[in-house]
């Protein structure tokens, strides 16, 4: 899930401050919706007048069944 945050965020422009026309920085990211897609909502502020912007991200969830996962679900299962 961090993977597809990083992604979303790199791909993604900043705003800029409608006030002092800067470039924003980013606060944090939060996942919104998640069926069927997924919705990322990245929070950004510029420092100077603490204005705040939001930009908004979608995805597609990749479901894996848990047979096919890499690792057993559980301790007691794999034992």
């Amino acid at each position: 899930m961090v993977d597809r945050l990083r992604n979303a965020l790199e791909n993604l422009e900043p705003p800029h401050c409608p006030h002092c026309r800067t470039e924003m920085k980013w606060f944090r990211s939060q996942l919104v919706h998640d069926i069927p897609t997924s919705v990322v909502a990245h929070e950004f502020v510029y420092p100077g007048c603490g204005r705040t912007g939001l930009r908004e991200t979608q995805f597609k969830a990749i479901v894996v069944p848990p047979d096919k996962l890499s690792a057993p679900r559980s301790i007691a299962k794999a034992a």
